[in-house]
């Protein structure tokens, strides 16, 4: 089973982190956000992937260490997942709809890490996330996972409904990519 677990521990943050990639789509956590946590089960949810993460963070400062971090830890954990990433469909897309809201997600298993991000949130926070973070977010995981991601915000008033089918895109455009259909390395270099 294609999987991993990592722990980091700093001076503002510590989170364990678990990933299956092969799993059911399963969400257990203990994450200091109550809309990310609902974002993060909607990534696993909607991916296939289950993930498992208990994170503590200097929340008296504010949510950004601890969401940087959590994405730094979830693409260390994808990126020890995927292996020599042998198989691997390696690119996913997906345009979803949540009510009039509408945004694309795209992925390259590239082995180069990259966040692209088109499009505007109109609130500054939406329950208690800051919507900035969501970028910090996406761009550690991406760097640290090695892939590309680019998202489109193609639609949308309500900042609930669009940061909800952002995470729901990008998490069927995971589904998509980190298939395995067959054995080689879905490289002419022979390498990703």
């Amino acid at each position: 089973m294609r999987q991993a677990r990592v722990k980091r521990k700093t001076k503002e943050t510590d989170i364990e982190l678990e990933v299956r990639l092969d799993g059911k789509g399963t969400f257990e956590g203990d994450v200091p956000s109550g809309f990310f946590s609902h974002m993060l089960e909607s990534l696993a949810k909607h991916s296939g992937v289950s993930l498992f993460i208990k994170a503590k963070g200097d929340v008296h400062v504010d949510l950004h260490h601890t969401i940087e971090d959590i994405g730094i830890v979830l693409g260390r954990a994808l990126d020890q997942a995927f292996g020599d990433r042998a198989g691997i469909v390696r690119f996913g897309h997906a345009v979803v709809p949540m009510d009039e809201a509408l945004a694309m997600a795209a992925v390259d298993v590239s082995g180069r890490g990259g966040f692209y991000i088109e499009g505007s949130i109109p609130a500054e926070k939406v329950g208690d996330l800051p919507v900035e973070l969501v970028e910090e977010f996406f761009t550690a995981l991406s760097r640290e996972a090695k892939l590309t991601l680019h998202v489109r915000i193609l639609a949308g008033k309500n900042s609930h409904h669009m940061l909800e089918a952002i995470f729901k895109a990008v998490a069927r455009a995971f589904k998509q990519a980190f298939e395995v259909k067959g054995e080689d390395i879905p490289s002419t270099k022979g390498v990703l």
